[in-house]
């Protein structure tokens, strides 16, 4: 192994992890970029003087965090963590063109429910009016990366059901009834996903996934819709602006 390749590799201690914070620190400071692929294993293993599966452990790590993506028959190349700006009020689909990835949502399921007590009272409507609910996976360049829940009142957009949503976003359903949603209310916590969502989203069933919950309102204050969204948090990271 030459010296000059060697640094930052340690003997004493685990080989393959080091070798992971290579590769990190050379993804951070920009010699791999996103979108290309990083050396071959072979490469990697003659660079640094080690066997193949050490440096396939190293690279399996960053898989798993989402630093990297393997492409049979290709390679293994960089990915760029998709970013959103929580600060924005805007949909899945106009986030995702905004970063120049290829939006796509399935639709699990869709029907009607009764309010209930909890819906109730956070749209202000009776117990026994209906709502409309949808879940649906959000793809970002055919990668599932979060599992979403929407309830709607359905006085709100009568005709919802005549709608496709996955050709148009919610905000655009909303413009089709003069809706005009203004502002938003979001938590954020940490969760672990049912077995089946977890496929779904094809994580593990014990991996914790974002869970972001949304309260929407019109310009007249009123709830328009209620979210929440578990969401991948090895594809993608999230930027706050704090005002004094």
């Amino acid at each position: 192994m030459k010296k000059s390749e060697s640094a930052g590799i340690d003997y004493q201690s685990s080989i393959y992890l080091q070798l992971r914070e290579v590769v990190r620190n050379k993804i951070e400071e920009g010699e791999y970029l996103p979108g290309t692929a990083i050396p071959s294993e072979n490469a990697l293993a003659d660079m640094y003087g080690i066997n193949r599966l050490t440096v396939r452990n190293a690279i399996d790590e960053l898989v798993n965090e989402g630093l990297l993506k393997r492409v049979q028959g290709k390679g293994v190349y960089v990915l760029a963590p998709i970013e959103r700006d929580l600060e924005v009020l805007g949909g899945f689909s106009q986030t995702m063109y905004d970063k120049n990835l290829q939006p796509k949502k399935k639709i699990l399921q869709r029907d009607q429910r009764k309010a209930g007590s909890k819906y109730a009272e956070m749209f202000k409507i009776n117990e026994e009016d209906d709502l409309y609910y949808i879940k649906r996976l959000d793809y970002a360049d055919g990668e599932a990366i979060a599992l979403q829940e929407i309830f709607i009142p359905y006085n709100l957009v009568p005709k919802m059901e005549g709608i496709d949503p996955t050709v148009f976003s919610m905000f655009e359903i909303y413009k089709f009834y003069g809706i005009n949603p203004v502002r938003a209310w979001q938590t954020l916590d940490l969760v672990s996903l049912t077995p089946a969502d977890a496929r779904l989203l094809d994580i593990k069933k014990d991996q914790t996934v974002f869970l972001f919950s949304c309260i929407t309102y019109d310009e007249s204050e009123n709830v328009i819709e209620y979210s929440r969204s578990y969401t991948r948090g090895d594809k993608c990271n999230f930027t706050v602006h704090f005002h004094k």
